[in-house]
């Protein structure tokens, strides 16, 4: 194993191998070299069998599209009313944010926070990354806080809960259906193809793609592998 770089004034960064097809397994830290793959196939550890890589035909394209969709989606969603109650002449309707501002003003802060946050903010935090990192992969050299969304992007998704949200609503419609006639508004059919394009767009993306192509922290080291090298080679 090479010596990090060491300096005075500036951060010691490690030295990179040259064989950029090398990768440590994130389950059994198996040290392996990937395979060349086609479109499609998938490498796995020989030791503990987890999926290491996904070749993903046109991520970038495919995900850019999806993701531009689910935006799409999720203005709709937020913008227009999900349901519709009509009891003894009287109407209400109510969109997904009016439903968090109605549980706060009832006195349930905690879940009105959550409904916020796993069916609002977080949704708008995952396509937001990923779209801003697809597009910013666009680019020859993408910038380096392209990197730092691309670690944090998995974790939206992970708090990205809208199909909790629809199956509480549709249980409560359950409920309620002998009392009053209750209408599906656009919202709800909205967020039911967003739950379906959400997962489509995570199933789409390559991060290795991006990763290929961002900025380092230490330039001096892209220089020395072999890869990269032909790849700022190449036109």
């Amino acid at each position: 194993m090479t010596a990090p770089h060491t300096s005075s004034s500036e951060p010691a960064y490690n030295t990179p191998s040259a064989d950029l097809e090398l990768v440590a397994c994130p389950h059994c830290d198996l040290v392996q070299r990937l395979p060349a793959l086609a479109p499609g196939e998938a490498a796995r550890c020989p030791r503990c069998d987890k999926e290491l890589w996904r070749r993903r035909e046109d991520s970038l394209e495919r995900t850019q599209a999806l993701t531009l969709a689910a935006a799409i989606l999720y203005v709709v969603a937020n913008t227009v009313p999900m349901l519709g109650l009509s009891a003894v002449g009287h109407h209400a309707s109510t969109t997904l944010y009016g439903g968090a501002r109605h549980l706060w003003e009832t006195g349930q802060e905690v879940v009105a926070v959550l409904v916020l946050f796993t069916a609002v903010v977080a949704p708008a935090l995952q396509i937001g990354f990923l779209l801003a990192v697809v597009l910013a992969a666009r680019r020859p050299r993408p910038a380096h806080w392209v990197a730092t969304l691309l670690r944090h992007q998995p974790k939206t998704a992970t708090w990205s809960m809208i199909e909790v949200m629809i199956l509480g609503v549709l249980v409560a419609l359950i409920k309620i259906a002998d009392y009053a006639s209750v209408i599906a508004g656009l919202a709800l059919f909205a967020l039911g193809g967003l739950v379906v394009l959400l997962a489509v767009m995570q199933a789409a993306f390559d991060p290795r793609e991006v990763w290929i192509r961002v900025a380092w922290a230490d330039e001096a080291a892209r220089a020395a592998t072999a890869p990269d090298a032909a790849l700022e080679a190449t036109p």
